[in-house]
């Protein structure tokens, strides 16, 4: 018995803010939701990455979301959980502009089909379309370094994607590794319910002080951009804008919370230890080491450089024009996945009126 392939102009694989910013794009192209292209989400509801995040991640400590192209979020109160919010607020879009999203669906690979497109295998079956939005983010892909002893340690090691809140950290004895926005957060919440903290990062923190407007803002995307040009995997945006000296980060420093200490060489069964001799006790290690592109399932298209990332112009990958990435490296933000999103569909608009390409 033959499968059966649904033949489609453009799978979006992803429904988080560079996914539905994609197909909001697609629908004022002209294109009908459901028959001239789909939407997959592996997730089980509307929200992506953010129906994940901690409960006492409200959604006035949320810095930078930006609206949806074609409808702000109004009236969200502050003090409820961001994953709350958010959830409601892409829901509410997904039905406000009929995208039909299927979820959850699994997308396993992606390959070369016949007739010149493309081969999307999923949970749902498989679809052949002409041209490919891939808006998976990171969230999927928690990167968990390894150290010596880690695999001895006797207490709990956690990542930012299973943090669960500090209640959960009473009188627990806390190692937080990494030095970006999540290691702060963690930091400033567990402190008030934990025994100890101790704050370890592989360099020194930079902490940024007065605006940041959007002369700052472009500069800190096009070093980014110039990492993904070169084939090399993409830092976040947030990675080269330093943290924000917040009130509460002040406060931080004040009360010494935010003491750095450098890398520990190693783990041990009850805590970790440095080259000169140093240790900490903990009860827990959680690592806030940050997030990959999760583009594992684009292997079989061979579109990795040497540099181990997708080189892209724009959205669109270099080794493949079918195919573009919106959400990845310079549009990871908010802000960048909805103009990303509509720089993709211009160009797949092209591709598929079979005009050329842009170089």
């Amino acid at each position: 018995m033959n499968e059966f392939v649904r033949d489609l102009d453009v799978v979006v694989v992803g429904a988080g803010q560079a996914g539905l910013s994609s197909a909001y794009h697609l629908r004022r192209a002209g294109l009908a939701p459901g028959q001239d292209f789909v939407v997959l989400d592996h997730a089980p509801a509307p929200g992506g990455a953010w129906q994940f995040r901690w409960p006492t991640l409200t959604y006035g400590r949320v810095h930078g979301m930006h609206a949806l192209p074609g409808m702000e979020l109004t009236g969200a109160d502050p003090l409820r959980p961001s994953a709350e919010v958010i959830g409601a607020y892409f829901a509410a879009y997904e039905e406000a502009f009929d995208l039909r999203v299927l979820r959850p669906v699994d997308v396993t690979a992606v390959r070369e089909g016949e007739g010149g497109r493309l081969r999307v295998e999923s949970s749902a079956g498989a679809f052949a379309p002409r041209a490919l939005i891939n808006a998976t983010g990171t969230w999927d892909r928690p990167f968990w370094p390894r150290y010596p002893g880690q695999e001895t340690f006797s207490g709990r090691q956690l990542h930012t994607a299973d943090y669960p809140g500090p209640q959960e950290f009473a009188g627990a004895r806390v190692v937080v590794v990494g030095g970006g926005a999540s290691a702060v957060q963690h930091l400033l919440e567990i402190a008030g319910v934990a025994a100890a903290t101790t704050w370890v990062t592989r360099r020194p923190p930079v902490f940024r002080d007065g605006p940041f407007g959007e002369a700052e803002g472009r500069a800190a995307v096009a070093l980014v951009e110039d990492r993904v040009r070169q084939g090399l995997p993409p830092r976040s945006v947030v990675s080269v804008t330093g943290l924000a000296l917040t009130d509460a980060v002040r406060a931080g420093l004040d009360a010494g919370v935010l003491d750095r200490r450098p890398m520990f060489e190693r783990i041990t069964p009850t805590g970790v230890a440095w080259a000169d001799g140093s240790a900490v006790e903990a009860d827990v290690i959680l690592w806030a080491t940050g997030f990959r592109a999760a583009i594992d399932h684009l292997a079989p298209l061979r579109l990795r450089e040497p540099g181990g990332g997708i080189r892209v112009e724009g959205t669109r990958a270099v080794r493949d024009e079918r195919v573009h990435l919106v959400g990845y490296g310079p549009s990871a933000s908010t802000i960048g996945a909805n103009r990303a999103g509509g720089a993709a569909v211009r160009e797949i608009r092209r591709l598929l009126a079979g005009e050329p390409v842009p170089a």
